[in-house]
């Protein structure tokens, strides 16, 4: 009741007699209570570790005056609602990706309408009648259960999927008979972003998943990912499975299962982190026989299909932009290894087998294309793209003539293309119609120069004719880390933005993919910096290109994007007027204490380490906020259910910039907490509409936009 009333008095307040937005009120004010940490000799101080504990009433309670805040600033805005009902349809676009194959089925998923979740359809034949599979949008009446994965049987018999509640990801498999739909009673929970793989004769899968409480220490349920065997029709539970691969090695690798089309060999690959990858395989023809490896302990990234007995290895050993590898699985030590497809000057990101030939999906600087080799690596052909995009996912089978392949733009969803490697030709196999016309908006590339003199590419997306007048309201969007690149993306909300005459601009900085491997270590652990000073300056790029200035351009991004954007948050406060801090990582020093942040070590390092601290300690953004001092106005955003970022990162984030800040209630600094919801994965459509509600009403204030 008290948080009821408090909203209530902060949103009379707020607002003027007109209905305009006059916000004159002050954040709730958190209790200080230092404690002082000795990291390697160099005293720390933290005033609001007691705001870590999400479970304590004092926690909760300073969360409910916070939000009620956070409620009378975002209401007061009289757009608000106008920009939601406008936001609506944008985001009900829907979301579309392309059919994998299996025999003659045809699985994908699609999402539509005002569909909180994608559902899993089937068709028999490419051309079949389509039919309902999986539909999570059953399974709660608020949207809140996601498809969270799914794998085929080789012959498209049996379907595997995993389900979980409230974006927590924690997920439950399950498995479907395709022609009845009928769900087995298998049902073993546990199975967190679960590789699955059927045996070809249909009697059992290997699988992975990970320890129930009470089966390991406390704080290593989030660890120890191992891989089991299920025999279909035994105990549903899967408890009394036998455990395959797992058991003695780093609790934070994450092995997973591959399987020949015979049965006969299986690949494991051990990711140790995200920058290495061992490999092992066992012939399950032999009894008795164990894991041999095929490589460990190098500092590279393995990945393996196969074609018949063997092994097509894709890596960034001896080249940073990735190369391929065929080696019979019989004999597949790393001297047998004949180089199929060298290191070329695009990215080789992924690739697919499909009947025999290799599919693979090249970037350049964020921009994908499309090339098939046979399967002794000689090129067939190049597949021309529509424009400037990104090819988000590939479909097809092993056994399939047909591939398929999405592709998207800024402005154009996705669109579903299939090509027939007999014939070459390419043909539109399904689509989802653009919600405005994408030939009134450009998209162009550009280069900008970092701090040290580097080049970075950063896309900028704004409507044709557009007056660019050094005013305009430009929304810079970044990530930088995990070789993980800025492709082309269609977002529904974006539309909206672009629409009201917005510029957007989304740098592709330091430590994603955007130029392969050694792009990606140039802005990770003691090399972090770098990928802050980019995006600095491509914030100073934009000012001085005429397009914005400081007073127009605000800033954007999640998860390690939200670490990106509280960093520069407080390295420049003034070089931006507003900042979108989503799901964010703040508190560098203690991060891998919490939920599966551990597994970021080999990218971020550990303050625990004290050759890694001084660098962490640099510019974790938690430390480096400075007492009286104008920032931004800030919307930081999280979930009470994520399981990736602890949301205690956004609460003492929020509580130490709203204490230093000398803001006046026109920038204020907000916490925004979604309940029910997680990291992003499976929100559903109605929470993804209010969220950008806040986001796009708040930014249009903050910005002037028109």
């Amino acid at each position: 009741m008290r948080s009821s009333l408090l909203y209530m008095t902060l949103l009379a307040s707020a607002l003027a007699a007109d209905g305009t937005s006059t916000p004159n009120v002050q954040p709730p004010k958190a209790r200080v209570q230092v404690v002082e940490d000795n990291w390697h000799g160099q005293r720390v101080y933290d005033p609001y570790r007691w705001l870590e504990n999400g479970n304590s009433a004092e926690t909760q309670e300073w969360t409910r005056e916070q939000l009620a805040y956070t409620r009378s600033v975002l209401d007061a805005q009289p757009i608000r609602e106008k920009l939601r009902a406008q936001l609506t349809p944008l985001l009900q676009t829907g979301e579309l990706h392309p059919p994998r194959v299996a025999g003659n089925w045809f699985f994908y998923t699609r999402r539509q309408g005002n569909q909180n979740q994608p559902i899993l359809y089937v068709r028999e034949g490419v051309n079949g009648k389509e039919r309902v599979l999986v539909d999570p949008n059953t399974m709660s009446s608020e949207g809140v259960v996601a498809l969270d994965w799914w794998h085929i049987s080789q012959d498209g018999k049996y379907v595997a999927f995993g389900t979980s509640p409230g974006g927590s990801e924690i997920s439950t498999l399950q498995l479907i008979e395709t022609t009845t739909g009928k769900v087995l009673d298998e049902k073993i929970d546990r199975c967190r972003f679960a590789d699955v793989e059927f045996l070809p004769d249909n009697s059992g899968f290997y699988y992975t998943k990970y320890p129930r409480p009470g089966d390991v220490p406390a704080g290593q349920e989030s660890y120890n990912r191992h891989v089991f065997y299920h025999k279909i029709g035994t105990n549903p539970d899967g408890r009394q499975d036998p455990l395959i691969f797992g058991e003695g090695r780093s609790p934070q690798e994450l092995p997973s299962p591959n399987i020949s089309d015979d049965g006969r060999w299986l690949v494991v690959q051990a990711g140790v982190t995200f920058n290495r990858t061992d490999l092992f395989i066992k012939d399950l023809q032999k009894q008795d026989s164990k894991f041999e490896p095929i490589i460990e302990g190098k500092n590279f990234i393995y990945s393996v299909e196969f074609i018949g007995d063997d092994l097509i290895i894709h890596t960034n050993e001896g080249a940073p932009k990735y190369r391929v590898f065929r080696v019979p699985a019989a004999s597949a030590a790393r001297a047998d290894w004949k180089e199929i497809i060298p290191q070329g000057s695009a990215v080789l990101k992924s690739l697919k087998i499909v009947d025999g030939k290799i599919l693979t999906e090249y970037e350049t600087a964020g921009v994908s294309s499309l090339r098939l080799f046979a399967a002794d690596g000689k090129q067939v052909r190049e597949l021309a793209m529509p424009g400037i995009g990104q090819i988000e996912s590939l479909g097809g089978g092993d056994k399939s003539s047909l591939a398929f392949y999405s592709f998207e733009t800024f402005v154009s969803p996705a669109t579903i293309y299939s090509y027939d490697l007999n014939t070459g030709k390419t043909a539109e196999w399904a689509k989802l119609p653009p919600p405005l016309d994408p030939a009134q908006y450009e998209t162009k590339q550009v280069t900008y120069k970092s701090k040290d003199g580097t080049s970075v590419p950063m896309f900028l997306v704004y409507r044709k004719g557009l007056k660019l007048n050094g005013t305009n309201p430009t929304l810079l969007a970044g990530y930088g880390g995990f070789n993980i690149s800025r492709k082309p993306t269609f977002y529904g909300w974006l539309q909206l933005w672009l629409e009201h005459d917005g510029v957007y601009a989304d740098a592709g900085l330091r430590g994603g993919s955007e130029y392969g491997e050694q792009w990606h270590h140039d802005g990770m652990l003691d090399h972090k910096q770098n990928v802050f000073d980019d995006f600095i300056a491509a914030g100073e790029y934009l000012i001085a290109q005429k397009y914005t200035d400081r007073d127009h351009l605000a800033i954007y991004g999640r998860s390690n994007g939200g670490l990106l954007t509280g960093a520069v948050l407080t390295q420049r406060p003034d070089l931006f007027r507003a900042v979108i801090c989503g799901v964010p990582l703040i508190d560098m020093l203690r991060y891998q204490n919490f939920q599966i942040a551990r597994l970021w070590i080999p990218e971020y390092g550990s303050a625990e380490n004290p050759q890694q601290f001084p660098f962490i300690y640099a510019y974790s953004p938690y430390q480096h906020v400075k007492e009286k001092t104008q920032y931004p106005a800030t919307l930081i955003f999280t979930s009470d259910g994520d399981t990736r970022v602890d949301p205690l990162h956004a609460r003492k984030f929020t509580a130490r910039l709203q204490a230093a800040a000398t803001n006046g209630p026109d920038r204020p600094i907000l916490l925004r907490i979604e309940p029910k919801a997680g990291h992003g994965s499976g929100k559903p459509i109605s929470k993804q509409v209010e969220e950008w509600a806040d986001i796009i009403s708040f930014l249009f204030w903050q910005l002037e936009v028109k």
